[in-house]
This record gives C-alpha cells, sequence and structure tokens, in this order.
C-alpha cells in the first residue's frame, strides 16, 4: 500500500508540471513524453535506460549509464562516486530525482564532468563533513545553475555587478535576441514547479549558442574553469532571480517589481569589486 501511495504521489506531482512555461521549454519534448509515460504506469528508471541506451549515454570512465533504484546504492558508498564507478545513477521517484534525469538527457557531458570533478575529489579527500571549495561549487552548479547566455558584455557586467534595472528594464528588448537563460539545476526546475518571486539561480555565464550545440560548450567551460581553479565555492557564480527574467513573469512587466530589495538584492561591496 505504501509503494503503490508514493506511485500516485509522484505521478501527482508529474502532473502538475507545466511544459509550456519557459524554463520548462527546452526539455518538454522528451520530458512530458516522460512524465505521461509514468502516469501511465511505465517506470521511471526502464524508460530512462531506454533513452540513455539510445543517445549511448556514458560516464567518464566509458561505462554504459543506468538508473537505478535508490535502494540500489551499496551501504556507505558516496552517490558521486557510485555513478562514476559503476555508470549506475539511483534514482528515486520523485522530481527532483526526475530532472537530474532529464538533465542528464540533455546535457550528457556536462553532467559527466561534474560527476568525475566530485568523484576525483572524493577519491582523494573522503567524504568530509563540508563538501570543500571545488565540490562546493559542482553541487551548486549541478543543483541550481542557470546558464546565462549571452554575447553583449553589457548584459553580463549587469548581471555581476547587480544592475537589475539595467538588466531587466534599461535592456529589456534584448532579452530573447542577444540574451537569453536556460536552466541547468535540477533543483532549480524543482522549484519551478510552482515558482516563486525568490527563486534564486546560480548564473554560469556563457557565449550565446543554438540548444544543440550548448551541452558542449557548457563542458568546455566548467573543464576549463576546474583547468584554472576558478570552480572554487559560490562565487564561481552571479546571483540570479530567475522570475526577473524578461517573459518569466508576467508581473515584471512593471519597473517597480524590480523595487523588492529583498530578492533584487543592491550586492555587497566584495561582491561588486569581484564582479
Amino acid at each position: 500500500m505504501q509503494a503503490c501511495a508514493a506511485d500516485e504521489s509522484f505521478a501527482a506531482s508529474l502532473a502538475g508540471i507545466d511544459w509550456s512555461w519557459p524554463w520548462f521549454r527546452p526539455f518538454a519534448v522528451q520530458g512530458a513524453a516522460l512524465a505521461a509515460a509514468v502516469q501511465g504506469g511505465a517506470d521511471l528508471r526502464t524508460l530512462l535506460d531506454a533513452q540513455a541506451g539510445t543517445l549511448g549515454l556514458r560516464n567518464a570512465r566509458g561505462l554504459p549509464l543506468r538508473f537505478i533504484a535508490q535502494q540500489a546504492l551499496p551501504d556507505g558508498s558516496a552517490y558521486e562516486a557510485h555513478i562514476h564507478a559503476t555508470g549506475e545513477i539511483p534514482t528515486r521517484d520523485n522530481l527532483h530525482d526526475f530532472f537530474n534525469a532529464l538533465i542528464w538527457l540533455h546535457f550528457p557531458q556536462a553532467k559527466r564532468l561534474l560527476n568525475e570533478v566530485q568523484a576525483e575529489v572524493i577519491a582523494r579527500e573522503g567524504v568530509q563533513t563540508t563538501r570543500g571549495g571545488v565540490r562546493d561549487a559542482a553541487t551548486l552548479f549541478d543543483e541550481s545553475a542557470a546558464l546565462f547566455l549571452s554575447n553583449d558584455h553589457d548584459l553580463a557586467d549587469a548581471l555581476r555587478g547587480f544592475a537589475w534595472r539595467r538588466l531587466f528594464v534599461e535592456q529589456r528588448p534584448a532579452w530573447g535576441v542577444v540574451c537569453t537563460v536556460v536552466p541547468f539545476g535540477h533543483a532549480l526546475l524543482e522549484k519551478l514547479v510552482q515558482p516563486y518571486k525568490a527563486v534564486t539561480a546560480h548564473a554560469w555565464t556563457l557565449p550565446l549558442v543554438s540548444g544543440k550545440d550548448l551541452d558542449p560548450v557548457v563542458a568546455t567551460s566548467l573543464e576549463a574553469a576546474v583547468r584554472a581553479g576558478t570552480l572554487r565555492g559560490g562565487r564561481s557564480f552571479a546571483p540570479l532571480p530567475v522570475m526577473g527574467i524578461p517573459g518569466w513573469c508576467d508581473e515584471n512587466a512593471e519597473p517597480d517589481f524590480y523595487a523588492d530589495t529583498a530578492v533584487f538584492r543592491p550586492g555587497r561591496r566584495r561582491d561588486l569589486a569581484a564582479g
């Protein structure tokens, strides 16, 4: 009875996703099909295994990716280390793991690199009570990153400088033309099932490219940051209140929307200096 209740709860959660919302659109084709199949009684992991096989997805060691039940993760095994060692991704029937799997399908190169970074630190240092700078940054990217895509340096500077009115009001016509945002973090996507004004992503700036070319660009950028030692902690990112993005919220058509300093914070002096 408990398993049945859990399945019904998961199906209900999937039914609550509005794939027409702008933040879900990059994933809507596969995401909506997976969600519908699970709501129809299919097993999520079986579906994911089939898609991973079709796409030829592998981990950093060249092992085929498989999606397994969470309880199949051996006792004492670290999640990221297990994926790196076996290619098996423990996956629960909940929105958090559903979106994690969806990102694996869309950004396999970037996800593979993040997993490799995590596994190498675990192998070198063990599982610590705190993750440390590199693992912390990799986790933030994995969970809550948004890809800020633009070739306009002024827009990127406005983001890093907490210049919200310049970014969202004065430069509003640029959005969707020379600037866009694609969610990456699966916890971010989970929050956006029921969006609220204060949802804030960790923005990672990249050049504007088409969707099919985005995964290798993300992976190359991450690899360069790892080699340069700049992927460390939260200061690797710029905070981005995503409900401020033009087209993501009807209310933000009014400039006063951005006057809420509890959400659109002015930034501390050291943040502005770093930007």
